[in-house]
């Protein structure tokens, strides 16, 4: 990996940690935190030190793929393991059982502090362990992905399997709040009940998270790198959360569901870095259905059991631009190719945009003019940073002025 990247998504984790483990100290639960933060350090260092070992073992087991971006050039011959993503969802799954153990384990997964939060506000063993399921299903059914390379209309169905079981035991809130001119326009409470149609949003959020990340890819360091940044900015919302500034209705409630949020994504932002280590450009592998799939499930199992779904969804906005730039291909109106990949041009070494292939790494081709993919990749991995910038800033907006 690149000095300048590694760095990069080094210090940015590294914020997000010191901003998260300076609220904790605020509100006394920085011997928890801590916990964290070296459960996840060591998440990163089993992840970097494994998958250079096991990626031979899936490639003799046929896990491979040609770099199509570099078509024509002895990397673009050259079989790079790919699939790598599951010894990163394995260690996940490791560590967050080591942590859940650290907590105490058994009968309850949340702490004294969280014990004393009332009942509804508070993420029990019961949510702890269908969140979990959740992620470990789509982890298996992302790999089945990689092995069979199944057809679109079953992925779009795979979150959904997944999700099942968060959707059987879920018993939490179902109400969300109406922004103030609306509420104000419509003479409505601030707080709107859905019931059943709460479950149906927790689904369609599960595909989407899982989908969006699967179809902004295609090139070395993208999947993993978009992952990392927005887990940075995750935490930088749990944290804020954790210690929050501002009046809030339930203060011990919104710690409880912010601090279980960390701990779901802290180890995940640490294991995807020891992936990006060597899925950056030029990629020794690829990180895999997998990985897109288990990100996905992640990030929205986190934000349905956090209780910030909405926020979360401001922090997708790049695989929100992707997402709807792309529906014309993904629905069938418009032919939509096999690899929607942008063209390599041998003789300048650059990447071309392709107007027929509807997506937003071609797209910002087509704006930007060719260049190199490591350089694409950059600039699309500044884009997220600022439109996480600007969800955060639109959040505290809402929260200030809105809501």
């Amino acid at each position: 990996m690149g000095a300048g990247p590694t760095v990069a998504a080094s210090l940015g984790a590294a914020a997000a940690v010191g901003v998260t483990l300076r609220s904790a100290a605020a509100v006394g639960v920085l011997p928890r935190l801590l916990s964290t933060v070296v459960l996840s350090a060591a998440g990163f260092a089993a992840t970097h030190h494994f998958i250079p070992r096991l990626a031979p073992l899936l490639a003799k087991a046929g896990l491979v793929g040609k770099d199509i971006n570099k078509k024509g050039t002895p990397a673009g011959d050259t079989p790079v393991p790919e699939a790598l993503g599951l010894v990163a969802a394995t260690i996940y799954l490791i560590v967050l059982c080591l942590l859940h153990g650290a907590r105490g384990g058994g009968s309850r997964a949340v702490t004294d502090l969280e014990a004393a939060v009332r009942p509804a506000a508070v993420v029990g063993i019961e949510l702890y362990t269908a969140a979990l399921s959740s992620v470990t299903f789509m982890i298996l059914l992302g790999f089945a992905d990689d092995v069979l390379d199944l057809k679109w209309r079953y992925k779009l169905a795979l979150p959904l399997v997944a999700a099942l079981p968060l959707l059987v035991y879920y018993d939490g809130p179902t109400t969300i709040v109406i922004p103030r001119p609306v509420r104000e326009a419509l003479g409505v409470g601030r707080l709107l009940p859905l019931g059943v149609l709460y479950h149906v949003y927790m689904a369609l959020l599960s595909i989407f998270c899982t989908n969006a990340i699967n179809i902004y890819a295609g090139i070395n360091g993208l999947e993993a790198g978009q992952s990392v940044i927005i887990a940075a900015f995750v935490l930088a919302h749990n944290a804020m959360n954790v210690d929050p500034t501002g009046p809030v209705d339930d203060a011990l409630g919104l710690r409880a569901n912010h601090l279980f949020s960390i701990d779901l994504v802290m180890p995940f932002a640490a294991c995807t870095l020891g992936l990006l280590a060597h899925n950056w450009f030029p990629s020794a592998v690829f990180v895999g259905d997998t990985f897109c799939y288990f990100a996905g499930m992640t990030f929205a199992m986190a934000a349905i059991l956090g209780h910030y779904s909405e926020t979360l969804l401001l922090l997708f906005i790049p695989q929100l631009i992707n997402f709807v730039y792309s529906l014309p291909q993904l629905v069938g109106i418009v032919p939509c190719p096999r690899h929607r990949l942008p063209r390599y041009n041998r003789e300048t070494k650059k990447l071309e945009g392709i107007a027929s292939h509807l997506n937003l790494v071609n797209l910002v081709l087509l704006m930007t003019g060719p260049m190199t993919e490591q350089h694409l990749c950059v600039l699309l991995l500044a884009f997220q940073v600022v439109c996480c910038t600007a969800g955060l800033l639109l959040r505290r907006f809402a929260i200030l002025y809105i809501l």
